[in-house]
């Protein structure tokens, strides 16, 4: 049950640094996903392998589309 809060936290976190446009926010976002994925292995809950991949990719896409932004449009 500790995995889950601490899952939960670290993406609840992850979330609300994107929101403040911080890099910390993306960064965060992609590395709890392999976080879920062993959450997922040593539980045999499978299905979050599935979900965790995804999040990940669009975690990975929005940080590198709102990295190649111009600073006035992050700021849009």
């Amino acid at each position: 049950m500790l995995w889950s809060y601490a899952l939960a936290a670290v993406g609840i976190t992850g979330i609300w640094l994107a929101g403040r446009r911080s890099f910390w926010g993306w960064a965060l976002g992609v590395a709890a996903q392999a976080l879920w994925i062993i959450y997922a292995v040593v539980t045999g809950q499978y299905g979050f392998i599935l979900s965790a991949l995804a999040y990940a990719a669009i975690y990975a896409r929005n940080w590198f589309s709102w990295s190649r932004k111009a600073p006035s449009d992050a700021d849009a």
